[in-house]
């Protein structure tokens, strides 16, 4: 019996000590892309713990771990454009906790940092950027609109220990009477760029036109120069021989004449006639 006695001395040790051990919880690990805050009975230390395995008091210090890795957030709003026009969009904000800095946002903001302080700031950014901006110039110059809203998140959120990585804006919704308003300018415009372009169309016909003209006078021109250097009755033979067709009539009316001969100047053979008398 004496023998038993030192072990199970050891059994108990060991018993109480995993009691403890698992009660008590003196080991803490930080998993990656995380960060610990120590808490020492209820106020915030300076001290942040990186990822790994820590030791912390029991009962004494308390280890809150927070998620430093990149975030997504979507909030929803609406906003008024320069010219009064109502519009609803949706931003998607990509963000992160800076590593440094999580102990004082869990002391002065605690855990529901995007109802308290991301969708606020995301809202009041869409309604001061849009303001600037009427309702085609939001769509026209959405970089720009974009640009404007996230300077003024980053601002906000860094003040409160958040860090922008990006902001998108998804879309954006017009009033029903303002998208029949701008489906009506851009049938209005359809129809002036058709109109634009049958004017162009006519303008280019007239100009042939007038080319052709032009064209067709200046041979009646040369032509009539052409008339009055050799005569009338040169130009009429002209008209004719573009008319002919090559063929001589078959038979020979009495008191015609045979096409473009002029007997004039046809001139008997003498040596030929007399060649035809001695025959």
């Amino acid at each position: 019996m004496k023998r038993r006695t030192p072990m199970k001395k050891l059994i108990w040790i060991a018993i109480v000590t995993t009691i403890l051990l698992v009660t008590f919880n003196p080991f803490v690990i930080i998993p990656a892309g995380h960060r610990g805050v120590v808490v020492n009975l209820g106020a915030v230390s300076d001290k942040v713990l990186q990822e790994g395995f820590h030791l912390r008091t029991p009962i004494l210090q308390n280890i809150q771990i927070i998620d430093v890795r990149m975030q997504k957030e979507e909030v929803s709003t609406g906003a008024a454009s320069k010219d009064l026009q109502e519009l609803k969009t949706t931003i998607a904000l990509n963000y992160h906790l800076g590593v440094g800095t999580v102990n004082q946002l869990y002391q002065k903001v605690g855990m529901d940092y995007k109802n308290r302080v991301i969708d606020p700031a995301v809202q009041e950014a869409v309604k001061a950027a849009t303001a600037k901006y009427t309702a085609e110039e939001v769509v026209t110059k959405r970089q720009i609109v974009r640009d404007d809203m996230k300077r003024i998140i980053t601002e906000r959120l860094a003040r409160e220990f958040i860090l922008v990585d990006e902001v998108s804006i998804t879309d954006f919704d017009f009033s029903e009477s303002f998208n029949k308003a701008i489906e009506a300018k851009v049938t209005a415009e359809q129809l002036a760029l058709q109109a634009k372009n049958v004017l162009e169309q006519k303008k280019f016909e007239a100009d042939q036109t007038i080319t052709t003209a032009r064209a067709e006078a200046e041979k009646i021109r040369i032509q009539a120069e052409s008339i009055s250097k050799q005569g009338g009755q040169s130009y009429v033979q002209l008209k004719a021989i573009e008319k002919w067709d090559g063929k001589l009539p078959i038979q020979m009316i009495p008191n015609a004449t045979v096409p473009f001969l002029d007997l004039n100047q046809i001139k008997p053979d003498v040596n030929q006639n007399k060649k035809e008398e001695r025959i």
